[in-house]
C-alpha cells in the first residue's frame, strides 16, 4: 500500500480538522458553553495544528513519535510549522487535543457510507507483558488482564465496526476483560444500524431477537456445543468475507501505529489511538468486499 506524506494531504487534513473545530466552539457559543474568558497565553500551536501532526505522523513510516517530530517537524517541515516548540514541549499539548481528535473521529465515521452490510471485531492492545501487570502504574485503572483467540493479555481493547468498502462506522475503546458480546457495547456499536451485521463466535448474543426487530442482522457462526442450524447461501458466502476487517486491523498495526508500550500517560495513548483510527480513514485504498447480488439481497433483509 502506497502512502506519501505530501504537502497535498497535510494540506487536506488541516482543513478537516480547522474547519470541524470552528464548527463545534461556534456551537458551543450558541448554546452557552463556550467559556467567555480568553486564556492569557496563547499557546503557539492551535488544536488544529496538533492534530495534523499526530494524524501525520501515521503516514510517515516512522515507528517512533519522538524520532518523526525531530526529524520531520522540527527540520525537514520546519516552512510548514514555523512555531513548531521543541518535543518535551509539545508533549503537553496532547492531553489538551485528545477531545478534538475524538471529535474528529466521530465525524470522519459519520461520513462513512451506511451500505447495509458490516463486519464487527475487536483488537487486543497490549500496555504491558502479562507477567508485568501489577507492576505497571501507568494504565492502573484503565488497563485489565483479558483473553481474546491468541491467549491472555493486560491491556485495552479496540472495538471496531466497517462497512463493505471498508470504512469505519463506529467505534469504541474498553479494557480488556469486556467480553465482545457485552450487551452494552453491543447496543452502542450498533446504534440505528440496519442491515447485516457478520461477526465471529464471540459476538453471539442474548441480543439477536433485539437487533433483528430494528432492523439489524446478526450473523455469526455457532459454537462447537450448539446445533447447526441452516443458513442461506448468501450467508455462507458473507460469513467467508468476515476476513475483511482482519485487514483492516493488519493495517491499522502495520502501517498506522496503532499499538505500542512506549506510552507514559494513559491521556496521551488514547490520544495516539484515535489518531491512528483517523488516519486510517484518509487511507486512499481501504480492503473492501463487494458483490452486487449479495447488496440486493441485504436490501430485503432490513
Amino acid at each position: 500500500m502506497n502512502i506519501q506524506f505530501t504537502e497535498n494531504k497535510l494540506i487536506k487534513l488541516f482543513i478537516e480538522i480547522d474547519d470541524l473545530l470552528i464548527a463545534y466552539q461556534n456551537y458551543q457559543k450558541s448554546k452557552g458553553l463556550y467559556p467567555s474568558k480568553k486564556p492569557t497565553r496563547k499557546p503557539v500551536l492551535n488544536g488544529s495544528e496538533v492534530c495534523t501532526i499526530l494524524v501525520a505522523y501515521n503516514y510517515s513510516g516512522y515507528k517512533c513519535f519522538e524520532y518523526y517530530y525531530k526529524t520531520k517537524i522540527l527540520q525537514e517541515y520546519k516552512s510548514w510549522f514555523p512555531k513548531a516548540p521543541s518535543y518535551e514541549c509539545f508533549l503537553s499539548y496532547l492531553p489538551k487535543a485528545t477531545s478534538a481528535m475524538y471529535l474528529w473521529l466521530l465525524y470522519s465515521c459519520s461520513q462513512s457510507v451506511r451500505t447495509g452490510l458490516y463486519f464487527v471485531d475487536s483488537k487486543k492492545i497490549e500496555v504491558s507483558h502479562l507477567k508485568r501487570q501489577h507492576s505497571n502504574k501507568v494504565f492502573e485503572g484503565y488497563a485489565s488482564k483479558g483473553k481474546c483467540s491468541v491467549g491472555w493479555f493486560y491491556g485495552l481493547k479496540v472495538h471496531l465496526v466497517i462497512n463493505n468498502l471498508g470504512e469505519l462506522i463506529a467505534f469504541d475503546l474498553t479494557a480488556g476483560n469486556v467480553a465482545d458480546n457485552n450487551q452494552g457495547l453491543l447496543k452502542k456499536l450498533f446504534d440505528k444500524l440496519e442491515g447485516c451485521m457478520v461477526g465471529d463466535k464471540g459476538y453471539l448474543s442474548k441480543l439477536f431477537a433485539f437487533f433483528y426487530e430494528n432492523g439489524l442482522h446478526l450473523l455469526t457462526k455457532p459454537r462447537k456445543n450448539m446445533k447447526n442450524k441452516l443458513l442461506l447461501p448468501r450467508d455462507h458466502k458473507l460469513l467467508k468475507k468476515r476476513g475483511v476487517i482482519e485487514s483492516v486491523f493488519d493495517i491499522l498495526t502495520s502501517i498506522c501505529d496503532l499499538e505500542h508500550t512506549r506510552h507514559r500517560k494513559p491521556i496521551n495513548a488514547f490520544t495516539h489511538i484515535f489518531a491512528a483510527l483517523v488516519a486510517y480513514q484518509y487511507l486512499d485504498k481501504k480492503p473492501c468486499v463487494f458483490y452486487p447480488s449479495i447488496d440486493r439481497d441485504l436490501i430485503q433483509v432490513a
